[in-house]
């Protein structure tokens, strides 16, 4: 046994605060939920993305409203409207040009015809609903700033458009680019994003021409393309990615949490002592941590069950064991009542009174072997020379007196430090009495009792024999259980408890060691009752 020591709490190292009260299934989820959110924080990107896109857009119509206005300026009206066609064309936007008093002067659309078209949601199939429904979604996720609505105005005019108005207010931006050199003589610009009716974007940019105005707008329906692509790829990535997540959640609590549950619902029946026999699973497949813990819980079930069936026969034991000498007392004590010649009441008193030793040595025996486990548990293990221990025993013996039938005992000595053992001296020296006991209960008078303590291997052995008719070898076992006593012939009955051999057993045991009855060495009678014991110190190597 090991001995006692201060423990700190077993659960310290392993104890949980809020999260204790969650279920382990539901923490499983929880981190590769958390995991797929930050996944997900790619929608903040695409915002991001989604913004330098339609700077660089502003940037390159702020630049062509410049460079059209420089191109146009000074240009007679005739070659005017040509080279609007023409720009309109390359750049895929409506130019107009408006004059000082905010009129429409010029438009591309009306030399050359439409370079985009709005189109109306209305008559858009479901498809492009469901693509609008998650731009605004995503917009709303990430908080996205809230773009104006595009129309063109029930009256085409100049103060209609808030970037003119910006020019005529002096808030345009002179330069555009960071070319300074190529945009030299461009004159400021002034831009605006704002949604088309399907919620593509509309960039449009203003800059001075002449003593007038040019607007340039166009539909940037590519980087609306660009976006829903772009989300489109995310949300497979993490449709994928929140699938793959359930799936390993799931397995993950299938693998750990339902055999968890089936070991706490089995451990519940133990506990409850609803079944005979819990069936505990052992999950023999396994070989990670919850085959070891279903194993070792199997295992402590199994040894729970037959400590509950050792305490349920030993019960039984000591009810027949004392229904014995109680029956006996109780017709003595009846009798005793009745009988009147004094000599039948001396027997009755003497039955009584050897009833009585009985029954207290019984009680002796039986709270001993009770509480032996226990005690064995908390004992505190020291060096033990067992050389010395039974060359004490023997010394106290003495000073009692010869035996009472002439057994003599003959002890061999070991070498002081050679059978060293570590345990309970006490213990150990009441084994050596019971066996000492039992050797010369069964020695013929005059007999010889012979006692060996020897070093072999890593092991200390201790032999007891002694001369009577030995054990028959199919009661070699059955001489260590509680209560089963083989006595010698002309021994008064109830002498012995039968306790005595059960606890020798009990207590090598429970010193790691092994206790066993053979015949004598080379000699036709007599048992030999042999006790190997760890020893305290490994056995010298010899030089």
């Amino acid at each position: 046994m090991a001995q006692a020591t201060a423990l700190p709490r077993p659960d310290g190292d392993l104890a949980l605060r809020w999260s204790g009260r969650v279920s382990l299934t539901t923490r499983i989820l929880a981190v590769n939920v958390f995991a797929l959110a930050m996944l997900a924080g790619g929608f903040f990107y695409l915002d991001s993305f989604r913004t330098r896109l339609i700077d660089q857009r502003l940037e390159m119509a702020a630049h062509d409203a410049q460079a059209i206005a420089m191109a146009i300026g000074g240009q007679p009206a005739a070659e005017r409207g040509q080279m609007l066609r023409r720009f309109g064309s390359l750049t895929g936007a409506r130019i107009r040009i408006y004059g000082a008093d905010g009129t429409l002067v010029e438009d591309s659309w009306r030399l050359g015809g439409p370079s985009y078209r709005l189109r109306d949601p209305r008559v858009e199939p479901w498809q492009r609903h469901v693509a609008r429904f998650l731009d605004r979604a995503a917009e709303r996720i990430v908080g996205a700033e809230r773009i104006d609505r595009f129309a063109e105005p029930a009256r085409d005019r100049a103060e209609a458009w808030p970037e003119i108005g910006q020019l005529r207010a002096g808030r345009g931006r002179p330069l555009v680019r960071t070319d300074r050199e190529a945009c030299a003589l461009c004159g400021p610009a002034a831009t605006r994003v704002r949604a088309a009716p399907d919620r593509t974007l509309m960039i449009s940019a203003a800059a001075p021409v002449d003593r007038g105005w040019l607007l340039l707008t166009n539909n940037a329906r590519d980087i609306t393309r660009t976006l829903r692509a772009e989300r489109f790829r995310l949300g497979i990535v993490l449709l994928a990615v929140a699938l793959s997540s359930v799936l390993l959640s799931l397995f993950l609590a299938r693998t750990i949490v339902r055999p968890l549950r089936r070991l706490a619902s089995a451990a519940i029946r133990v506990r409850l002592g609803r079944a005979r026999e819990v069936m505990v699973p052992r999950l023999p497949d396994r070989r990670d941590e919850i085959g070891s813990l279903a194993r070792a819980v199997s295992d402590m079930s199994q040894a729970l069950r037959e400590r509950i069936d050792a305490t349920d026969a030993f019960a039984a034991d000591v009810t027949h064991e004392l229904k014995n000498p109680l029956a006996s007392l109780r017709s003595a004590v009846d009798a005793l009542e009745r009988v009147q010649a004094e000599e039948q009441r001396l027997q009755l008193l003497a039955i009584i009174g050897d009833d009585v030793r009985r029954l207290d040595r019984l009680i002796t025996d039986i709270a001993e072997a009770s509480r032996l486990d226990a005690e064995l548990s908390r004992a505190r293990f020291e060096p033990v020379d067992l050389g010395l221990t039974v060359e004490k025993m023997l010394q106290a013996r003495e000073t009692r007196g010869p035996s009472a039938r002439g057994v003599q005992i003959a002890f061999a000595r070991p070498r002081r430090g050679v059978a060293v053992v570590m345990g309970d001296e006490s213990r150990l020296v009441r084994v050596l009495e019971n066996l000492l006991a039992n050797a010369l209960s069964f020695s013929p008078d005059g007999g010889l009792v012979e006692i060996v303590a020897t070093r072999i291997g890593d092991d200390v052995v201790v032999r007891v024999e002694d001369q009577g008719p030995g054990v028959p070898p199919e009661l070699r076992d059955d001489i260590f259980r509680r209560f089963h006593s083989v006595r010698p012939a002309g021994e008064g009955f109830g002498e012995h408890s039968g306790l005595g051999l059960a606890i020798a057993k009990a207590i090598v045991e429970g010193h790691l060691g092994q206790i066993d009855v053979e015949t004598r060495d080379m000699r036709p009678d007599g048992a030999a009752f042999v006790i190997r014991l760890p020893a305290a110190t490994p056995e010298p190597v010899p030089a």
